[in-house]
């Protein structure tokens, strides 16, 4: 991998954990369906209008509306009001050993006994990020990994989907999700314009930084080395997301320091170390960049 695509990808990794901060300022304030609405339709608003997309690719928006847009951020956006930035970040985590072992039985791509080992070792983490007092319920468990399962879902989806530029796709996923998600929240949710109208910085810093940064710019890059690299060599990296997490929530929030996030943590660490060092060792077998411009 080239030396500029892994700084992209600890750029990304490094936005999305902060990510979770954003979130809970903004759950401060706002309900969370109503928090992921207004997100969506930031992006919608910035990027539909210079984007263009066809039939054949609206195939596959469409239900990457719903398995991105809906059940991956609505449901995180929802457990993550009920548990800690860390906490949360952890247990979504389990998105990318879905995705890889999804990729393994649809997408075919084969998975070594060392990464078996790796992926393994940091579920092991994951299982004991998630055992932490900081999960309230079981079904604040459930929603999370029900929207781990809408990333993993997703990300199959794009890596099959035709070719559809980064921020077009951004764009209209959100779009798209616009709908679902309102009518989820006109449902389930009262006072969200007097809660936006009321809202303090952290309500608007939530909005912004959830649509700016973590979507327009965060899930650009990765969608692009998504669709350069083998997935199973991308994958890994994003398991780094939840432990930045831990981090931030601790350092920026004053969230809890405890022995299942200490001792998880490490294992999410170990586990990613093992798979990525495996992996260097894959050939790349996506389109090289210069063809890309091509098309």
């Amino acid at each position: 991998m080239a030396l500029r695509h892994f700084l992209l990808i600890l750029l990304v990794v490094t936005l999305w954990a902060f990510n979770n901060v954003a979130i809970k300022w903004g759950l401060i304030d706002l309900p969370p369906l109503f928090l992921t609405l207004m997100r969506f339709v930031v992006v919608a608003l910035i990027l539909v209008p210079f984007t263009r997309v066809n039939r054949a690719q609206l195939r596959y928006l469409v239900p990457l509306a719903f398995t991105f847009g809906f059940l991956h951020f609505s449901l995180l956006f929802v457990g993550m009001k009920y548990t800690d930035a860390g906490t949360g970040a952890i247990v979504v985590q389990l998105g990318t050993p879905f995705a890889m072992i999804l990729a393994m039985v649809i997408l075919k791509e084969k998975l070594s006994v060392v990464q078996l080992t790796g992926i393994a070792v940091s579920l092991t983490g994951v299982v004991v990020l998630a055992g932490s007092p900081t999960i309230p319920a079981w079904w604040v468990l459930c929603l999370l990994l029900c929207s781990a399962a809408g990333w993993a879902v997703s990300n199959m989806l794009v890596k099959k989907a035709p070719a559809i530029k980064p921020l077009t796709m951004t764009g209209w996923l959100s779009f798209l999700a616009i709908p679902v998600v309102g009518l989820a929240s006109f449902l389930l949710e009262s006072n969200q314009i007097t809660s936006l109208m009321h809202s303090s910085w952290r309500g608007w810093f939530g909005i912004l930084y959830s649509a700016i940064f973590s979507s327009i710019i965060a899930y650009s890059l990765w969608y692009w080395l998504l669709r350069s690299y083998n997935v199973n060599l991308i994958m890994p990296y994003s398991l780094l997301t939840p432990v930045l997490a831990v981090i931030l929530g601790v350092v920026v929030l004053g969230d809890s320091m405890n022995i299942f996030k200490i001792v998880g943590a490490l294992l999410v660490i170990v586990g990613t170390a093992i798979a990525v060092v495996n992996l260097r060792n894959l050939r790349m077998h996506a389109r090289l960049p210069k063809f890309r411009r091509l098309r």
